[in-house]
């Protein structure tokens, strides 16, 4: 075959894409075409609200679009996957979930889980994680971790940690810590971080085992005193949480290492071309120096996947990692 002959080949063969690239852009031109809506499966209020309207308000300028913050919560977070599962699958609607929701709710649910979040959710990005802290309340006797499982082993079932719900990473880090040290403590469980951070506040529980950044403004006017980051190594990001110790210091080789990442899914049936889309944008948004300086002082920070496929490997891996955390506990909320 001639040269010449191959070059006409070859330009024959990439005709087709480039037909195809103008259609690509004005569906990328055209998307979105409407307001979003971003799925929140917790109560307004919470730390995943909180973190969902940053990124709504963030997000409308780079997508020419109002986003929406829709609360649906209930169930675990369930209700507001089930949700965003059944909703049209146009990249108008997104849902912003936490690991509990997207790889241990299906081992906790185990008859009356609604959805399978891997096949019936399609990955887009992780947007932040959380490290888990022991916080109690200002005036509490308790001044260190090693004051509080000392007491929790002298008088077992007597303290008890409020928790943003069974099957939570609130409860299942209490169950790790209760099964690593021997003390004894009285889980609480309350529907959502909010209520059980304002119970602390009042004194009504001793403890809690949770993400941070609504507690932050306490700790800050010495109404919440943090004692431990269920982490393996200290924060460093946030200036007040720099000085808590973490696992590897107070429990060392138990191997303990607690946080919440949280991120964006959408229905399962989406465009590939539209999750590239969102992709791109939440990326723009979170992915800055200007978001992560609005998450870090609160005990968060951003991560983001390169690519909805690496998010997508990173949440069937967790199954596993949160289906061990989940039997070890021996919660079940059926």
């Amino acid at each position: 075959m001639t040269i010449r002959r191959r070059a006409v080949l070859g330009a024959a063969a990439t005709l087709p894409a480039l037909l195809a690239a103008p259609a690509i852009s004005r569906a990328q031109a055209s998307f979105p075409s409407r307001p979003l809506r971003l799925i929140v499966p917790f109560a307004a209020g919470g730390s995943v609200d909180m973190t969902g309207r940053l990124m709504a308000q963030a997000l409308q300028p780079v997508l020419g679009q109002t986003v929406v913050v829709d609360n649906r919560g209930g169930a675990g977070g369930n209700l507001g996957a089930a949700e965003a599962a059944r909703s049209e699958p146009d990249g108008h609607t997104m849902l912003l979930a936490s690991a509990s929701i997207l790889a241990a709710n299906k081992f906790l649910y185990t008859k009356s889980m609604p959805i399978d979040p891997i096949t019936d959710l399609a990955p887009v990005t992780r947007v932040t994680t959380g490290t888990v802290y022991l916080t109690v309340n200002g005036n509490s006797p308790y001044k260190s971790f090693a004051e509080v499982i000392a007491a929790a082993k002298k008088d077992p079932g007597k303290l008890t940690m409020g928790s943003s719900g069974t099957g939570t990473v609130s409860h299942l880090t209490l169950s790790r810590v209760c099964k690593a040290t021997g003390a004894d403590i009285t889980h609480v469980p309350y529907r959502g971080g909010a209520p059980a951070l304002q119970d602390l506040l009042a004194g009504n529980v001793d403890m809690m085992f949770d993400v941070i950044p609504l507690s932050m403004v306490h700790v800050r006017e010495g109404r919440i005193r943090v004692l431990a980051a269920a982490s393996a190594d200290r924060t460093t990001f946030a200036p007040e949480l720099k000085d808590v110790p973490g696992m590897k210091e107070l429990l060392p080789g138990t191997g303990i290492d607690m946080q919440s990442w949280y991120g964006i899914n959408v229905p399962a049936a989406t465009p590939a071309d539209r999750i590239a889309r969102l992709h791109q944008a939440i990326l723009q948004v979170v992915d800055t120096d200007e978001f992560r300086s609005k998450m870090e002082p609160n005990g968060f920070t951003t991560v983001v996947d390169r690519s909805p496929a690496e998010y997508g490997a990173y949440q069937k891996g967790q199954e596993q990692v949160w289906k061990a955390l989940v039997e070890e506990s021996g919660a079940s909320l059926e």
